[in-house]
């Protein structure tokens, strides 16, 4: 016996349910209590005078910031690990003796890109990833580098923050990337 195709049911809507104007679609309208944490962004970029394949073949060894980021006093692969193994920790000490410890969770060589997850830092936020990105400016040869994260913070604490990642890391790390590479 052939199946007789079913009506649609009355509880789905035809079109689809009205929205509060500037929420995006994917998240409630209802009472903030529904509403997933923030998530902050910090963003930063520069052109780096180098090649994007001479910039990324030293940007993608996760254990050498200390060689170029200003403040930061150490860094080493936790566990002795090669440092573009995706898991291992980098322990990174700061200003003051600050511990950052920070597990890169993928690198991919044919984007030019890493991402890592922070696992301990002494700054009040959650929840952060961070992505390296070098890309070529075909025009001039150079690279291009963004270095961005999304983070959740206490709102008190979330501008704060997302200038401090911004300005005060990654700002400055590329900075410093542009003279090393100059």
């Amino acid at each position: 016996m052939p199946e007789t195709p079913t009506a649609p049911s009355p509880r789905t809507p035809a079109t689809p349910s009205p929205r509060t104007p500037g929420t995006p679609p994917d998240r409630p309208t209802a009472g903030p209590s529904l509403l997933p944490p923030v998530q902050a962004p910090a963003y930063a970029s520069a052109v780096l005078p180098a090649s994007a394949d001479r910039v990324w073949a030293y940007l993608r060894d996760f254990g050498n910031l200390a060689e170029w980021m200003p403040g930061v006093d150490t860094g080493v692969i936790e566990d002795g690990g090669p440092s573009d193994r995706v898991g291992c920790v980098r322990r990174i000490i700061g200003p003051g003796d600050t511990v950052f410890r920070e597990r890169l969770i993928s690198l991919d060589d044919e984007t030019r890109t890493y991402r890592y997850e922070v696992l301990e830092c002494p700054l009040p936020v959650r929840r952060c990833r961070a992505t390296l990105r070098v890309v070529p400016v075909t025009v001039t040869g150079e690279a291009f580098v963004e270095w961005s994260a999304e983070f959740s913070a206490n709102a008190d604490d979330e501008e704060a923050m997302a200038k401090t990642l911004t300005i005060g890391i990654y700002a400055t790390g590329l900075a410093a990337l542009a003279t090393r590479f100059s």
